[in-house]
This record gives C-alpha cells, structure tokens and sequence, in this order.
C-alpha cells in the first residue's frame, strides 16, 4: 500500500500501498466499524471496491527514491477517459484521455524534461511543443498507464508480502467522510496507512507512507462521477509521431 506506486504509477510515466487483500491482522473490533472483520479483511474488500467503482479522482504526491517528488491529480475512470495534472519534480503537465488518444500539455521546461534521453530532440522539438496539447503515439511505453485506473490500483496490489498482518487503528475523517485507519509498520523505518471508508462502498479514501525513502500521501474522492474530457481544440494540437518524422527529415 506504498503511495508512491500509486503516484509513480500513473506520473513518472508521463515524464519518460501495495494495497491489501487477503486475510489475518487484527480483528478486535466489537462495536467499531466492520465488526467481527479482520483488518486485512476490510482492506481486501477495499481494495476490491475500489477495483469496481465505475471513475475515482486521484490526488496527491510522493518522493522517489532519486529525491524527486512526482505529483498527480487526476479524475479517471473504467474506460481510461480522464483529466487532470501530473508532473515530476518542478515540472508539470495537464493531461487528458479521449476518445482513445492520449494529450500531454507542458511548458517548455516539462518537454526538455521528458526528452531528456534525446537530447538533440529535446533541443530541436521542445520549443514546438510548449503550450501546445500533444497528442502521444497510442504505443508509446512513456506515457502507458497515465491514464489506466485499474493498471495502477493492481500496481498498487503487486507485493503479497504487504497484504499482511495489518493493525486497525482510530476512526478518522478524510475529506469530510468517516474513515477506518488500517496500520502496518514496514521495513525501513516505514508506516503504512489505509484509510477506508465506514459508510456505503468500503472505498479506499487515503493511503499514507511515513517514513523510509519515499513518504507521500494520495487520496481517493469523487468515486463514481462522470469523467468527460473535452478533446483539445485542432489549432491548439500537435501530433507528436508527425512532428518526431519530421525532424528526422
């Protein structure tokens, strides 16, 4: 349940925790929310209702192991559509998915940034790309899973090892919601939290990584609302496979 594989997930892609199932833990619960349920019992029911929530709006950052700090705010939903902000250390971009095409829109900053493993590119295309939306080869591995809901919630839910032996702790509001606090102290110092929702769908509404190499905090919120991007204006859009062409010309 590590924050930064929510993050990383879905951000350091576009620049180029282990969420909880199965069972054990505590389950002293009598009169508390999810009675008579063990801890990583809640936690696999959240992390199954997360899977099954229709859009969920994605915020927060984390620092990576370099020292960098990747961010990401994003609505996104089954269908891959989203919108929304991602970025990495002081650059930033607004992104959005429609209609089967992925826009990246950054200053020029973020495109020398991206590009930085071609440098003679990086000169020569980062200016044409600056304010512009960018309109990404559909087969691009750089920007694969910005805007993959379920891609990153399995991300999330990749280490069996962090499945187990969670703690319940208080229960806390986040974002206006009520919360059950699910704890684990980790290798390296690190603390894992799970905050799921008490009421309605056992939705995931917060993780937090304290401590360790790479602390950060994402939240969970607007489950289930329509994501409807707009497709960016013709005159405002440059086709990154047609432009890369050209410079090779």
């Amino acid at each position: 349940m590590r924050t930064s594989k929510v993050a990383i997930a879905v951000a350091t892609a576009s620049v180029c925790v282990s969420l909880l199932a199965g069972c054990g833990g505590d389950s002293e619960d009598e009169g508390k929310p999810f009675e008579g349920q063990s801890a990583d019992d809640i936690a696999a029911k959240a992390v199954e209702a997360t899977r099954q929530a229709k859009s969920v709006h994605v915020k927060g950052d984390t620092r990576t192991e370099d020292g960098s700090t990747v961010t990401v705010d994003v609505s996104v939903d089954q269908e891959k559509n989203c919108q929304g902000t991602i970025g990495a250390g002081e650059t930033r971009a607004d992104v959005r998915h429609t209609d089967a095409t992925l826009y990246l829109r950054g200053d020029e900053q973020y495109w020398q940034t991206a590009l930085k493993q071609q440098p003679d590119a990086a000169r020569k295309m980062a200016p044409k790309l600056t304010d512009k939306w960018v309109k990404m080869p559909a087969n691009d591995a750089t920007t694969a899973g910005i805007c993959d809901k379920q891609g990153f919630i399995a991300a999330m839910d990749e280490d069996e090892s962090e499945r187990k032996g969670m703690k319940r702790g208080s229960t806390t509001d986040v974002n206006g919601e009520e919360a059950l606090a699910l704890t684990k102290d980790a290798a390296g110092g690190e603390k894992l939290t799970l905050y799921v929702a008490t009421e309605g769908e056992p939705y995931i509404l917060k993780t937090t990584t304290e401590g360790g190499e790479s602390p950060g905090s994402v939240t969970f919120s607007e489950y289930g609302e329509t994501v409807n991007p707009e497709q960016p204006p013709a005159g405002e859009t440059v086709d990154m496979k047609e432009l890369a062409g050209e410079q090779q010309t």
